[in-house]
């Protein structure tokens, strides 16, 4: 799944393809990805004739910025952008196409059919689901840490789970929580509320850093994730723990292990994260 550093990247490229460009029509082939309006004509109507101005973030989620609304967009385990000519064949997964008056294409794969997309009124988009419900994003500034510590300490979960937990902090996902755990020194398994005010700030640190660091390589290339220009993200040669199960740890020469925290593969050293 695209993590926060992924969809910052597809983000940021998107922005490079798309900015300025008005929608003439949209064609919708998959109907279910449209959440709001549940009116899949109303949700195309609406959209005819806005320009996309600006494209922003909050945790996993792109947010089309356009003259009277906000498109959110969430590509879930395998969604991809990609920008078209007209005329250009059409893959076999595309579900959704924005049909530019210039002659171009913004198309919307997905061949698990996760993805979804709500369309709102500006200045309504946080009012209700599914922006409501997420947490501060990593890169908010200022990022209110005496609310995440709260969150965090109040918890009887493991902290692989919290950090999960798009409520708590949001785009985090299992690629970067075990690289962040790893980093902080801190088993997953270790409950919330036995962390303590220095160890949920360390956490949050390398939280932070983790993240900057795959933003900068353009992401993380697990299985099928690409940018919105085909180039795959570099982050995974920098990978300590998630998927090195066997290799010896960079810190200390332990092995690496795999394990399940609720049905989840997790990446420790067990030396480093006692």
């Amino acid at each position: 799944m695209p993590e926060l550093p992924e969809v910052e990247t597809i983000r940021k490229t998107l922005k490079h393809l798309v900015l300025n460009k008005t929608i003439e029509t949209v064609s919708v082939f998959w109907p279910k990805m449209i959440k709001h309006p549940d009116d899949v004509d109303h949700f195309t109507q609406l959209l005819q004739g806005e320009t996309i101005f600006d494209i922003k973030r909050k945790g996993k989620f792109l947010l089309f910025q356009l003259n009277d609304y906000v498109l959110v967009s969430h590509l879930r385990m395998e969604g991809k952008y990609g920008v078209f000519q007209k005329g250009d064949p059409v893959l076999k997964h595309t579900h959704v196409i924005f049909h530019f008056n210039n002659g171009e294409e913004l198309r919307y794969n997905d061949v698990r059919k996760f993805g979804t997309m709500h369309l709102f009124e500006k200045g309504t988009e946080f009012n209700s689901k599914p922006l409501n419900q997420l947490g501060p994003d990593p890169f908010e500034d200022p990022f209110e840490f005496d609310e995440f510590y709260k969150k965090v300490h109040k918890s009887e979960r493991s902290i692989k789970n919290i950090l999960l937990d798009q409520s708590v902090m949001t785009g985090l996902g299992n690629i970067y929580v075990d690289e962040t755990l790893f980093k902080a020194s801190i088993h997953p398994l270790r409950k919330g509320s036995s962390l303590s005010k220095q160890e949920v700030a360390t956490i949050q640190s390398k939280a932070i850093e983790t993240l900057r660091e795959a933003v900068a390589q353009g992401g993380t290339t697990i299985r099928s994730y690409v940018n919105s220009q085909g180039q795959i993200g570099m982050f995974q040669q920098q990978l300590y723990v998630y998927g090195q199960e066997e290799q010896p740890c960079r810190n200390c020469d332990e092995r690496i292990t795999k394990m399940k925290v609720s049905g989840r593969g997790t990446h420790i050293c067990p030396n480093c994260q006692q």
